[in-house]
């Protein structure tokens, strides 16, 4: 446990932040940072913004986690942290991939990109990739996305992140999708599939039986379409997920259209 009066209450509010306790979490963080604001330390303040801006961002306050970002990195420019600098880059493009503003996250970025490259930051690179091939999916820059989405996964492997490598997979499939690339998409989502299985993560496995359900739809296995949403929808019942209510419906729908065409192949042709 962190001695300083600052690192206790920070690390109080990293714990309850951990559990989803957001409210609980802020009001420690809000004492952390008054603490900081009366001793003026640079580097425990940074800390405690970065924390705030956080927990801004999760809770959609997308304006006041800016704010918070923009003073820890001008801090950490202060202090020289190009570490720091770098994450805080990425935090900032985030924001501005959460709003839709795609230009804007590429360039913030891009600039981490430069930074964290030179300092051979792999853990952070093999997200940010990820990151950039999102923004290349969402603007139509389909082999760019590709390139950004490999040099995501090689790094991913190196690391041996499995989790991150599932969900990589997982964004490849959905990239091929938007071009309508259905086995190439399925491939994707089957072997994300596999690794989350094998991981017993039933969040990320939950992600891929959905992405992997809605292209046996597009392909017309519908039988397979709706095992693969059964399960789905179990997970959405047992964590009690918000789009329990919509798969529910879409479930139905599935087996509907499946009950109707397997009525029509049972009509004597004349």
């Amino acid at each position: 446990m962190p001695s300083s009066p600052s690192g206790r209450l920070n690390q109080i509010g990293n714990d309850l932040f951990g559990r989803g306790r957001y409210a609980e979490a802020l009001r420690y963080y809000q004492e952390a940072l008054e603490h900081d604001r009366k001793t003026g330390d640079a580097r425990t303040l940074v800390i405690t913004l970065g924390n705030l801006g956080n927990i801004s961002a999760v809770s959609g306050q997308r304006a006041q986690a800016d704010a918070y970002y923009g003073e820890v990195l001008d801090l950490q420019k202060r202090l020289g942290d190009e570490r720091g600098i770098g994450a805080t880059l990425v935090n900032l493009g985030n924001l501005r991939a959460d709003a839709g503003e795609w230009t804007r996250a590429r360039a913030y970025y891009l600039e981490a990109l430069d930074i964290l490259d030179r300092l051979g930051e792999d853990t952070a690179l093999a997200v940010l990739h990820s990151d950039l091939g999102l923004v290349a999916r969402e603007t139509g820059a389909f082999d760019e996305a590709l390139r950004q989405y490999e040099r995501s996964l090689q790094l991913m492997r190196r690391l041996g992140d499995q989790a991150g490598v599932a969900d990589v997979y997982r964004m490849l499939g959905r990239t091929y999708v938007t071009r309508r690339m259905w086995d190439e998409a399925a491939s994707c989502a089957q072997t994300s599939l596999e690794i989350s299985e094998r991981m017993r993560d039933d969040m990320r496995l939950a992600g891929a039986m959905y992405l992997l359900g809605g292209i046996r739809e597009e392909q017309g296995s519908l039988a397979e379409a709706i095992r693969l949403f059964e399960r789905v929808v179990e997970f959405d019942r047992t964590y009690q997920l918000p789009k329990l209510q919509e798969n529910t419906n879409r479930l139905s729908a599935l087996r509907a259209r499946h009950a109707g065409e397997s009525m029509k192949g049972n009509i004597p042709q004349a």
